[in-house]
């Protein structure tokens, strides 16, 4: 590969770099000292955030990671548990750190194919009242998972058991604008069955930093001041809201894009011998690559500077705001050239 090549980079929404009308907004945002609560700007965001998902108050926190963490500190203690699915983030891939930090348990209950968590096993789960057990507080779901979208028959459901069991409910919401995209719904419709929802303005939103979590005030004034036990107490940081209060006012209807362009994708794959894309729900297209194709196909990716996240038998493909047309078919193009030089072979 020449060293000067430029790459197309599928590997994850996260890669986004922020466009030049967002580092405008950044440049000209009026700042103050967070701690005593007298940035504008960051103020502005939590209030626009809380507003639009149907909540009573917000907070800007540092990451995706943070807001999960700071949610279950806020609404379990320390001894107390926490249903979760078992390919869940805040269970799977963020260091442990609600065992490590918070002193909560995990009770990992397995997702269905769909990204749902039975409710007969979230019932099984709900240990009853002993000095054995740890005592379930909360439930937390995540949407998107892996790319797919859970039904609002089935948030509703889990609501309604989660108010019959007095248990409260966090919705890992890194991805859930693309899920409101995918429903075509505003996205308050999905957060009316959580008490807390934290969303990443850094994904397909196209912020440099940060996610939102948003609750009842109550919780998000709890959520605060574990926000500051961790290190995210913020300073001046109102030039990185500024990045998120433009995501969310200019980059969410364009979501819809980043969907075409994952299906188009997964058609142009399809198409390969030796390639078997998964139908996507959002902006995520999974494959399996067989292992008489995995070498060439390996190597085709890296003389075109074209980057995947996960392994040579099993991909994942992520269309994102810096994704466009262009760079979407000169892919496809390279596609077509890789499967003729594969069939003349």
């Amino acid at each position: 590969m020449a060293p000067d090549l430029e790459f197309t980079d599928f590997r994850s929404d996260t890669v986004t770099r922020p466009s030049e009308q967002m580092r405008r907004a950044m440049s000209i945002a009026r700042v103050g000292d967070d701690y005593y609560r007298e940035d504008p700007t960051v103020r502005e965001l939590e209030i626009y955030a809380a507003e639009l998902l149907g909540k009573e108050a917000a907070l800007f926190t540092t990451s995706g990671t943070q807001s999960n963490l700071i949610a279950i500190m806020a609404q379990c203690d320390r001894g107390e548990a926490y249903v979760v699915g078992h390919r869940s983030h805040s269970h799977l891939r963020e260091l442990g750190g609600v065992a490590v930090v918070a002193s909560v348990h995990a009770q990992v209950i397995q997702n269905l194919d769909d990204g749902t968590i039975s409710l007969d096993d979230i019932e099984a789960a709900l240990w009853p009242s002993s000095i054995l057990f740890a005592p379930v507080r909360l439930i937390a779901l995540e949407n998107t998972i892996d790319g797919t979208v859970l039904p609002l028959d089935y948030l509703s459901d889990l609501a309604d058991l989660a108010r019959r069991n007095r248990l409260r409910t966090h919705l890992d919401g890194a991805r859930v604008f693309n899920a409101a995209t995918a429903l075509d719904i505003p996205v308050s419709e999905i957060a009316q069955y959580f008490d807390t929802v934290g969303f990443c303005l850094s994904k397909g939103l196209g912020a440099p930093v940060g996610s939102v979590l948003v609750g009842e005030a109550e919780v998000i004034k709890k959520a605060r001041r574990h926000r500051q036990i961790l290190g995210g107490g913020l300073r001046q940081a109102g030039v990185l809201a500024a990045a998120g209060l433009f995501a969310l006012k200019n980059n969410v209807r364009r979501l819809v894009d980043d969907h075409r362009h994952a299906k188009e994708l997964a058609k142009a794959l399809s198409r390969l011998p030796g390639i078997t894309p998964q139908i996507p729900k959002t902006n995520m297209v999974f494959c399996d690559v067989s292992r008489s194709i995995q070498k060439e196909f390996a190597g085709f990716l890296a003389d075109n500077g074209i980057r995947v996240s996960g392994t040579h038998f099993h991909q994942r493909w992520v269309t994102h705001l810096d994704i466009d047309d262009d760079a979407l078919h000169r892919t496809i193009r390279s596609l077509s050239d890789f499967e003729a030089s594969y069939d003349a072979a």
